[in-house]
């Protein structure tokens, strides 16, 4: 047994909270294990609304900054967060996952005490406006079993290995700070790349399947499309994590076995639109993965996160 948790902070980059921050609010009140302070890192000053911002500031607990949009970056916000916390354990979370229950900080937090545990991250439940196809995909990346995870999980598990989602995530902070925390930038996968870092270092993950969020998406194809150019561009801008681990056959898996279930399950019709999102996801990430051979401009406009790209690109000429 590992050293006990004596307190917890929750950062949360926002951008544009609507009502799933405000029913994640609510939820987090409600937790078994309180939380020592609610840190929120929200972008655009003017995009959050009037009614949730005083409803953050009325909070004693709450400590609210913000950052304009051209300052957003997945890791370095997240690491200007745990800059202003002194908490034992702080939690990673998306301003989309409410907690399913009053547990989640319980459980987290109980994950982490297990010795050399660095990191443990939610099981992530389907919305109730989720179709089948986002269902399944839900259960097959977080099933209702639970996992340890270290380095010799690697011929195993494949890629699996460093997955962790800071959607919801608890990080021992001790270890954060030993191992130099979030990498500088990311435009994505900030929360693979420490894992990684982590479990190369000799600690373990843990996948705590006991805490739960509800967060799900339903994106079109386009949105899948730019969301995986995104994802194909972190591994290429990060091969000590990424080189060498082939992600392919994991999605292949997956696109086989939903195609197997909408199949079984009588939603058979799902399966044209459910192919037609995996084609667009599977050109995303392959022209992630080639995106220095792309034209910036180009580039630029398959991402998501256009602004981070933008910076990651110009970050790449300054160093050539």
């Amino acid at each position: 047994m590992g050293k006990e948790i004596r307190t917890i902070d929750i950062i949360i980059p926002t951008y544009r909270p609507g009502e799933l921050f405000l029913r994640l609010f609510a939820m987090l009140q409600k937790q078994t294990v309180p939380y020592h302070r609610l840190i929120v890192i929200n972008t655009g000053q003017k995009l959050m609304p009037r009614t949730t911002r005083e409803m953050l500031t009325a909070d004693s607990r709450t400590v609210l900054r913000d950052i304009t949009e051209e300052e957003f970056d997945h890791a370095a916000t997240r690491a200007f967060g745990v800059s202003l916390s002194d908490a034992d354990c702080f939690i990673c979370m998306t301003d989309d996952a409410v907690p399913a229950d009053t547990l989640l900080l319980e459980k987290l937090s109980e994950a982490l005490t297990e010795e050399g545990t660095a990191l443990a991250y939610a099981r992530q439940l389907p919305a109730a406006n989720a179709d089948e196809a986002e269902r399944f995909v839900r259960r097959f990346n977080y099933p209702d079993t639970g996992r340890k995870k270290s380095l010799a999980d690697l011929e195993e598990l494949g890629i699996k290995t460093f997955f962790a989602s800071n959607v919801c995530c608890a990080y021992r902070r001790e270890i954060y700070d030993q191992l130099g925390g979030f990498t500088d930038s990311a435009i994505f996968n900030e929360d693979m790349i420490y894992a990684c870092t982590a479990l190369k270092a000799g600690y373990s993950s843990v996948y705590c399947a006991e805490a739960l969020v509800v967060h799900s998406h339903n994106y079109t194809a386009m949105q899948q499309f730019h969301r995986n150019f995104d994802l194909g561009m972190s591994q290429t801008m990060h091969p000590e994590v990424f080189g060498g681990l082939r992600s392919e056959g994991e999605g292949i898996r997956l696109v086989k076995s939903t195609i197997v279930h909408l199949a079984a399950s009588g939603c058979a019709l799902q399966i044209p639109r459910f192919l037609v999102r995996t084609a667009f996801r599977y050109a995303g990430y392959r022209a992630g993965k080639a995106y220095d051979k792309l034209p910036e401009r180009l580039a630029v406009s398959f991402a998501m996160n256009r602004r981070g790209v933008r910076k990651a690109l110009k970050a790449r000429r300054n160093r050539a």
